[in-house]
Parts: C-alpha cells; sequence; structure tokens
C-alpha cells in the first residue's frame, strides 16, 4: 500500500445512492438514463465505497476501491477547510500522473471543487496566463513541479501553492484520515463545475472547457467500452489531458474496473507494465501508437491481456500494424474536449475515414452559409474528385445542448453555438456511404503529438532571434498523423541564418512550450501578404517545405537543424507516400 498516504481501516456508512444495490456492480446504464436518474460523478464514487476489489495500481503500490474512496475523502475534507468563501473553489493541479492526482479529481467530485488539470508542457508567461484565467485560488504541486512556477504572475498567493510531498499537505491528510465519506450539496448537483481542461484556439489565448459533475458521470458510461470489473485499464497519458480522465478513468469507476497508470509515457516501459498489470484495456492519443511501434518487435506483444486499444488521430498504418503485432485492433474515435461531436471508427470504415457518427449524433458536413453541403464522391484512384461543394464544417446539428461553454469566455462559447446547432470549427467531408473524412482546420491552430496551440506565441518568441524581421508560424502535415510545426522567417537586410544558433536560440527560451519548436524552418526574402497586407498562410501551408527557399530540418528534442538537401527531401517524401498523406 502507499506509504505516504493516510488509512482509514474502520468500515463507513453506506451513503444513501440511487443505484445502490446488492453489491457494488453498477447496472449497465445508457448516458441519457444517467442524466435522467440525476447522477453525479461522486455517485458513482460513493458505489466504489464499500469495494474491496483493486480500484487503483501504481507502481508496486495497490489500493481498493473502497481504500481508494477513502482516500478522496480525506482530501475533500482538507479541500473543505482550505475553501475560502469570496474565493471561487478552483484546485490547480500540477503534476504527473501519480495516485495524489487522482485522490484530488474524487475530492474535487466529492467537495464540489472544480479541478483544473495545468499543462506542464506550457512555460513562462503562457503557463502563467493559463492559471490566472481560471481563478484558480489554490495550487496543488510538488516539489519538483513547483519550479515551473518560479516567479511567474499565477494570481495565486505563495501560501496557496502547496506541495503535496511536503510536511504541511501530509499534516493536513493525517488530520483529515478519521473522517467519514461525506458528499458537499454541490456535488450533488449535475451542473456544478468539476473539471476545467485546457484547448487552445486560433488567437494564442487557452480555453478552459468545463465539464460538469453531471456530464462527466455521462461520460464514464459513454466510454466503457465494454468494460467490466474484471478488465484492468492502463493509462500512460497525462491526466491534465481529456482523454485520460474521459476515456479511462471515469469508465473505471463506472464499472469497477482496476484502473492503472504510469507516471508518464514510456516506450521502453508499455509492454513491461501491461504484462505485469495484467492489462485489458488502455488508451491512447495521436502518436502515442507511432512511438510504440518503433521499439524492436517482441514475440511478448503477443503475451498480454490486451482486448481493447481505444484512442484517436493514429495513422491507418499504424493502425494496422499493431494490430499485427499485438493482435489487438485499435478502436477509434474523433471528438474534442467540447463534447459536442463524436465520430466512431468501426471495422467496415474505409482507409482514412473517421467512421460513422453514433445513433445519438446527429452530425453533418455544413458550408459557410449553414446549408448541408453534398455528398463526396471519388474517382477511380480515390482521389476527392467534388472537393470544393464536398468539404464543409463538421457540425451536429443537435449538439449545443452537449456543450458546456468555455470557463469565461463568453465570445468563444457563442462561436460554437448556431441555435441548437454544435460547430467543431473543423473541416471535413461525408461520402454517400455516411462515413466521415477529416480535412483540416478552419481556424490558425496547430496540433502535435495530441496537444493544441496557436500559433501567435510561437510567432512572438522567434521574432526575439537576432535578424529576424517577420515571422509566420503554421502547421504542415505530419507524416502519420496530425501536424508539424513550420516556421518561415524574413530576415532583416545583410542578415544571415545561422541554423546551429537558432537551436541553441530555442533551447535557452523558458516560455517555448515543449511542443513549439519548429520542426521546418524557411528563410524566405519576402513573406507572401494578402491584399490587405497581411501574411499568406494558406499559401506558405501550400508550399509546405516543397519551397525552393533555403529549408532547415529540426531534429532532437534539444532543436538541431540541418539544411534541407535533395536526399533528406527525398526521404521525407517517402515517408509521406508510406502513410497515404500529403506533405501540403
Amino acid at each position: 500500500m502507499h506509504d505516504n498516504s493516510p488509512r482509514q481501516d474502520n468500515p463507513l456508512p453506506r451513503q444513501d445512492n440511487p443505484l445502490w444495490a446488492s453489491g457494488p456492480e453498477i447496472p449497465r446504464l445508457t448516458p441519457a438514463e444517467v442524466a435522467e436518474r440525476g447522477l453525479t460523478f461522486a455517485d458513482l464514487l460513493l458505489l466504489r465505497e464499500q469495494d474491496e476489489h483493486p480500484g487503483l495500481r501504481f507502481e508496486d503500490s495497490v489500493w481498493t476501491w473502497g481504500e481508494v474512496v477513502r482516500e478522496c475523502a480525506a482530501r475533500a475534507a482538507v479541500l473543505g477547510a482550505l475553501r475560502r468563501p469570496d474565493h471561487p473553489f478552483h484546485l490547480g493541479v500540477l503534476l504527473e500522473n501519480v495516485p495524489e492526482y487522482i485522490f484530488l479529481l474524487g475530492a474535487a467530485a466529492l467537495s464540489g471543487a472544480t479541478l483544473i488539470g495545468i499543462n506542464p508542457t506550457r512555460r513562462g508567461g503562457e503557463l502563467a496566463a493559463d492559471i490566472r484565467g481560471v481563478d484558480c485560488d489554490l495550487i496543488l504541486t510538488d516539489s519538483q513541479q513547483r519550479d515551473l512556477l518560479a516567479d511567474l504572475d499565477t494570481g495565486v498567493d505563495a501560501d496557496r501553492i502547496l506541495a503535496v510531498d511536503e510536511p504541511e499537505w501530509l499534516e493536513r491528510l493525517s488530520a483529515a484520515a478519521t473522517h467519514s465519506v461525506r458528499v458537499a450539496p454541490e456535488a450533488r448537483e449535475r451542473s456544478t463545475r468539476l473539471l476545467l481542461t485546457f484547448t487552445s484556439g486560433s488567437t494564442g489565448a487557452p480555453k478552459a472547457v468545463i465539464c460538469t459533475t453531471g456530464r462527466l458521470a455521462a461520460l464514464g458510461a459513454m466510454n466503457h467500452c465494454s468494460l467490466t470489473r474484471d478488465d484492468v485499464t492502463y493509462n500512460a497519458m497525462p491526466l491534465f489531458h481529456g482523454n485520460a480522465i474521459m476515456a479511462c478513468w471515469a469508465p473505471s469507476v463506472f464499472t469497477g474496473a482496476t484502473f492503472t497508470m504510469r507516471r508518464r509515457f514510456s516506450v521502453s516501459g508499455f509492454l513491461p507494465d501491461i504484462r505485469r498489470f495484467g492489462a485489458t484495456y488502455f488508451n491512447y492519443v495521436g502518436r502515442s501508437l507511432a512511438y510504440l511501434l518503433a521499439a524492436p518487435e517482441s514475440p511478448l506483444e503477443r503475451d498480454t491481456k490486451l482486448r481493447i486499444a481505444f484512442g484517436t488521430e493514429a495513422a491507418p498504418r499504424d493502425r494496422d500494424e499493431f494490430a499485427r503485432r499485438f493482435g489487438v485492433r485499435p478502436v477509434e474515435s474523433y471528438g474534442s474536449s467540447e463534447g459536442g461531436v463524436v465520430i466512431r471508427l468501426s471495422p467496415d470504415s474505409p482507409p482514412n475515414s473517421l467512421g460513422r457518427a453514433p445513433e445519438f449524433m446527429n452530425i453533418e458536413i455544413h458550408d459557410e452559409h449553414g446549408k448541408q453541403c453534398p455528398r463526396a464522391y471519388f474517382n477511380e484512384h480515390g482521389a476527392l474528385v467534388n472537393a470544393t461543394e464536398a468539404i464543409g464544417e463538421i457540425v451536429n446539428i443537435t449538439g449545443a445542448a452537449m456543450f458546456e461553454g468555455y470557463y469565461r469566455n463568453e465570445q468563444a462559447s457563442a462561436e460554437r453555438i448556431d441555435g441548437e446547432i454544435f460547430r467543431t470549427g473543423d473541416l471535413g467531408y461525408q461520402d454517400e456511404a455516411g462515413f466521415f473524412y477529416f480535412a483540416g482546420r478552419s481556424s490558425d491552430r496547430i496540433r502535435v503529438d495530441s496537444e493544441n496551440f496557436s500559433s501567435a506565441p510561437v510567432e512572438r518568441i522567434l521574432a526575439r532571434f537576432p535578424g529576424v524581421k517577420l515571422a509566420a508560424v503554421y502547421p504542415v502535415p505530419d507524416p502519420r498523423t496530425g501536424d508539424q510545426v513550420m516556421a518561415t522567417l524574413e530576415l532583416d537586410a545583410g542578415a544571415e541564418f545561422d541554423p546551429s544558433e537558432f537551436g541553441r536560440f530555442l533551447a535557452r527560451q523558458s516560455d517555448l512550450g515543449t511542443k513549439w519548436a519548429p520542426r521546418f524552418v524557411r528563410i524566405t526574402a519576402a513573406l507572401p501578404v494578402t491584399a490587405t497586407r497581411k501574411i499568406d498562410k494558406p499559401a506558405l501551408r501550400r508550399e509546405s517545405w516543397l519551397a525552393d527557399d533555403p529549408i532547415y530540418l529540426g531534429t532532437g528534442k534539444t532543436p538541431e537543424y540541418q539544411r534541407l538537401t535533395p536526399l533528406l527531401r527525398a526521404e521525407l517524401a517517402d515517408e509521406y507516400a508510406l502513410y497515404g498523406r500529403s506533405p501540403n
């Protein structure tokens, strides 16, 4: 068991719960039924209060579900004592995937607090703005992660930033260990905000998506993926990301499956972990499968208990290769943190499609006038013939009610809603058989390794490099999935570009997000502009790294840049062709 966490061995009184029956198995309810019964995520946790089935495994420690609930209850008591009536009950969490994070999630659900997962890949002023924008009143971190907050104007008082591995927090927990499991009145209301999960838009300002406790309970039911109490789920995705909570943690609570996790994603640790834990399910995002498949093939990959792999945005070739090596075909869905649209792959989905919408999702493709686009059709080579007519915005014509809004951002929330329609801001098309396809993003966003961010803060950083007159940052397709960051720099007259110094410069920028460093850098005499003198990014994206200007390729975690030679260009083109993608 976890030595540093308090325990309560005395049995606790069973709470009044609308689902409790003769045992800890939750009846299979649909999301609609969860809503009809008025269930919150606190209700789902309470069903585990007397459950002695293993609930959480981390490294060499194991907690039963009953122990997990008691750990959550102790922290809920501490949070209640720390609550200030004249401040929002907003808890920022800056931690790796450690049990404390899970216990704080449960504590927020029981206490009525709103938990904000702070993204540690952001840095400096951008990170500080994230925290200020969601009105954090309290931050829980550890002695290592706290360094990221040093000298930042987060708006949080210094004495309200607590490290969970230091005496003050541990003493508070020890004092709260004898508290019974209590549920605050706010936690009984489905409309209480439980989570704020960050996403990024085209302006550079992050948006915090609201997830109420009622919605998370419904997502636990929606995303259970045929899990049962006997399953073991494995999460290696960061807990500040909605995928980890909504696609793994919540379904585990709903079904009573054993939840296991790793501190941070590890290619070398994946196979040993799923074998040691006996994992039957794992969730992933974006290039995770590609990273796993880069490891040497092992006969042990077939000697696991895996039966479900669920995620988003993996390349079709990677899904095929994972199925060959591990004997499990990944199940995918298209969606967003906002929750207004879900599209799921099925075994009969054509290559490169997103799949079909489930029955409860009324998904259409709309043109700029809000009218439904014609269905797409293809030539004998599989190329889209009527792109101009068929490509439009992916919308859910009855999805507005599923979107709970962005915190303190009414304008951005309004942009997603048109009457009863939820607008994704993403482009796509639909074929005659009803399958959807992704066609790009209508706003200036970049998505690398399933992290969304805007070009604006990256451009501001690149403009600091000596000799840079103008900087344009934009996405170009990754050979497998998602985007790569490309930058085009217009230099001052007489300035020369030093790729080695540019790499060292990037390494010194404390506010450069971990996914923000450009993979491609183009040096041009003059950036293309529109008639209104705005930088013509669509033209830059079309030219991608195929342009005749000098282009440099970044390699490694610490950016190092080399000139893109004809040989390197040919190798890149072959990689794109291998995965059926175009570089522009």
